[in-house]
């Protein structure tokens, strides 16, 4: 602790006492704060209040030292938005100049798997499914309805999940379309039939017409959302949904396709075009893109649910930044967790992200690395990158240490 009493009196010279004073005509209203919180205290600077009342000094540590020492270390542990996107692109060249490419899901089933497992429970969740990952896996793999649930909620899953499954397996098979027109109108429908139809046979939307059928544009106008946000009048969609769909064309050749996608994502939830389901198609949409453009799929946790809510009202606002971090650091960790670990084998140099796990984070194999426990090679790029058969020796040592 800084004081151990109130007799405690520190030997301080002239010109300490001096920079303390500065220091302390900075803090003043920290200091006033403080003061009417303990109003025993009536000195004017640090020095003086030792004096007094070692609880006051104490609390004047927390605010002035150590609170700004815990936002400062926070803020380090987040990367600035462009050095996320710089790190993905870097990424996803090393992926296709090393490995060939994001492999297709006929020659990476497990990865693919594994992916849409995950896709499959958060993407339903943000909407309010209560199923749990391993419900959804059982569900998917082996078609038991695990849990007491309605009907409804496990076909809300394989709804998603066939929908899902479709865009993988348009991800990187040859085919009609190309970089200019990453998606047609006829794929938007059919995505959301797919995603919706299921649910829909055994709980239709009460208001719905035949023509709002899954697949069908709205013929209902929305309410507002409760963040502000009107979706478009039902007779501007069709107009509205074409442009939409034209304007994906840009995308290929952007500065930031990420950034790029993310705002063809929230100008499709401003659209708003089905009466339901119409979250789950912009995310199954936006992977459509995704992995059309060579990257994998985004993945949006519910974890992230607040996150994300606020990223798409920024991006009605006008700034599709945020929101195009969060997909960025989605398709960064499915490439580091899912992609790279499964086509590297175990011989091939991996960042070190592909090789960290809970018990071992990237900052543990750094440190071993260091210590000259763990090979690896530091790139051009300043990163490390190691081997799993380097990993796996470097673990069998601690073992045989202990």
């Amino acid at each position: 602790m800084l004081a151990e009493g109130v007799g405690f009196e520190p030997t301080v010279d002239v010109a300490t006492q001096n920079g303390f004073r500065v220091l302390w005509s900075l803090c003043c209203p920290v200091h006033l704060v403080l003061s009417r919180a303990v109003p025993s205290t009536v000195s004017c600077y640090p020095v003086q209040a030792w004096r007094y009342n070692s609880v006051y000094v104490q609390l004047q540590f927390v605010v002035l030292i150590l609170i700004p020492m815990i936002h400062n270390k926070s803020r380090r542990g987040r990367l600035p938005r462009e050095q996320i996107y710089r790190r993905l692109e870097e990424a996803v060249s090393e992926l296709h100049e090393r490995f060939g490419g994001l492999p297709s899901p006929v020659e990476a089933e497990d990865i693919w798997t594994s992916i849409w497992y995950q896709e499959a429970h958060h993407s339903t969740a943000l909407e309010g499914n209560t199923l749990v990952l391993k419900q959804v896996e059982a569900l998917l793999n082996q078609g038991l309805a695990v849990g007491n649930k309605e009907l409804r909620e496990y076909l809300e899953v394989t709804g998603y999940a066939a929908a899902a499954k479709w865009v993988y397996g348009q991800a990187l098979e040859a085919g009609e379309w190309d970089p200019r027109a990453p998606i047609s109108l006829t794929e938007v429908r059919h995505i959301h039939e797919l995603a919706i139809g299921p649910v829909w046979e055994v709980a239709p939307h009460r208001q719905a017409t035949p023509q709002e059928r899954p697949g069908g544009f709205r013929r209902h106008d929305i309410h507002p959302f409760p963040g502000g946000m009107t979706p478009l009048p039902w007779v501007e969609i069709e107009g509205a949904m074409a442009d939409w769909v034209s304007s994906l064309s840009t995308i290929s050749t952007s500065d930031n396709p990420i950034e790029s996608m993310a705002e063809a994502h929230g100008g499709f939830e401003r659209i708003h075009p089905f009466l339901d389901g119409n979250g789950r198609t912009g995310r199954l949409l936006l992977n459509l893109l995704l992995v059309r453009s060579g990257y994998p799929p985004a993945v949006i946790y519910m974890r992230d649910r607040n996150r994300y809510l606020k990223a798409l009202t920024r991006a009605d606002e006008g700034d599709p930044g945020p929101l195009g971090e969060l997909i960025g650091r989605s398709v960064t960790d499915n490439l580091y967790s899912f992609v790279v670990p499964a086509v590297a084998g175990p011989n091939r140099l991996v960042p070190l992200a592909s090789l960290s796990t809970k018990e071992r984070p990237v900052a543990a194999l750094r440190m071993a690395i260091e210590r000259g426990r763990l090979k690896a090679q530091k790139g051009s790029d300043g990163q490390w990158r190691s081997t799993r058969a380097w990993l796996d020796e470097y673990v069998s040592s601690l073992y045989k240490r202990h």
